[in-house]
């Protein structure tokens, strides 16, 4: 009888997973026909009530007799201007921001349309939420966040193309970031190490967001013997599309070098330990409040093993501290 159960719940999980599955697949189609309508009504409203001289009086218009054709297609006035605007904004891009903005909800689209600048921005947001699938609120908490500003402003400190074959280098390069904002942690005041590390797995999911696709947690303090001595690794991930191991060590001041000598050891150990025969390597990342990247130039010049060095942003400005109280107390 328990067997009967368990092999009831797998096929009832795999229905439910497929059926998941298909909805998914049919709201992004659902959503890129949308876009797309979007898209030409904008084309077709910046080509021809312009060119005609017309006003807000014909958008009024069309939006009455549109909706009376359509109800549910969302063609009010606004987005009727909302759609020519769309058009307007990004016709004339490259071709990747185009692809990008082609699969984001509306919603999406409006927000990157009214809060960012130029294209270089506006692709970095949506490139980001494609890639990570952010919600509005999300992509709203990073643009706030000024996250643009601090990954462009910020060199990538590494060594990943000394290290890495070139396939994989660039893609560990392309995952690792300048900075890392953990502002999600709602820290008001300096502290220590472990408490950090305790804060980060206690939200792991956001941690797991903030680093960016393919990581999978294994764990915390982990633990590894070598010559009848333990050793204890921070925390420690997964990259399901590098197909390595991820050491990454928290230090709550300014980068030092002796912190590559243990990372470097500790991904000794997991490369003669742990790794399996189909992995890669492994790779590590230091997180510090703060660096200078000569420094952590000079200090990777013959190092061996593939090691990024990163800043992280920990306190909250004070007004998204007063959002995330709020959003506490609700």
């Amino acid at each position: 009888m328990e067997d009967k159960i368990i092999v009831y719940k797998e096929i009832l999980s795999s229905c439910i997973s497929e059926i998941q599955t298909a909805r998914r697949s049919i709201a992004i189609k659902i959503n890129q026909g949308t876009i797309s309508v979007y898209w030409n009504l904008g084309k077709l409203l910046s080509e021809k009530v312009a060119v005609e001289s017309y006003g807000s009086g014909v958008i009024k218009k069309l939006s009455i007799d549109l909706k009376k054709e359509f109800p549910d297609m969302g063609l009010s006035p606004r987005n009727l201007w909302n759609m020519k605007k769309f058009y307007d904004r990004f016709c004339s891009v490259n071709e990747k921001l185009q692809r990008c903005v082609a699969v984001l909800p509306w919603r999406h689209i409006l927000l990157i349309m009214s809060k960012t600048t130029t294209d270089e921005e506006a692709l970095f947001y949506a490139s980001k939420t494609v890639e990570m699938a952010w919600t509005r609120d999300i992509l709203l908490n990073y643009i706030k966040a000024k996250a643009f500003l601090q990954e462009s402003s910020l060199e990538k400190s590494h060594n990943f193309a000394a290290t890495l074959p070139e396939n994989v280098a660039n893609h560990a390069d392309e995952l690792l970031k300048s900075s890392y904002n953990l502002g999600f942690l709602g820290v008001t005041q300096t502290i220590k190490e472990r408490e950090l590390e305790k804060r980060l797995v206690e939200k792991i999911k956001h941690f797991i967001l903030e680093l960016g696709k393919g990581f999978s947690f294994i764990g915390n303090q982990y633990r590894l013997e070598y010559n009848e001595k333990e050793y204890f690794v921070d925390m420690l991930f997964f990259h399901r599309d590098l197909k390595s191991l991820v050491a990454i060590e928290l230090k709550i001041g300014e980068f030092q070098p002796e912190y590559i000598g243990k990372m470097n050891f500790y991904l000794t150990l997991l490369d003669k330990f742990e790794r399996k025969p189909d992995e890669n390597q492994p790779i590590g990342i230091i997180l510090c409040a703060d660096k200078n990247h000569l420094d952590v130039e000079i200090a990777l010049q013959d190092i061996n093993k593939p090691i990024g060095v990163s800043e992280y942003q920990l306190l909250l400005p004070k007004n998204q501290l007063e959002d995330l109280i709020k959003k506490e107390l609700e």
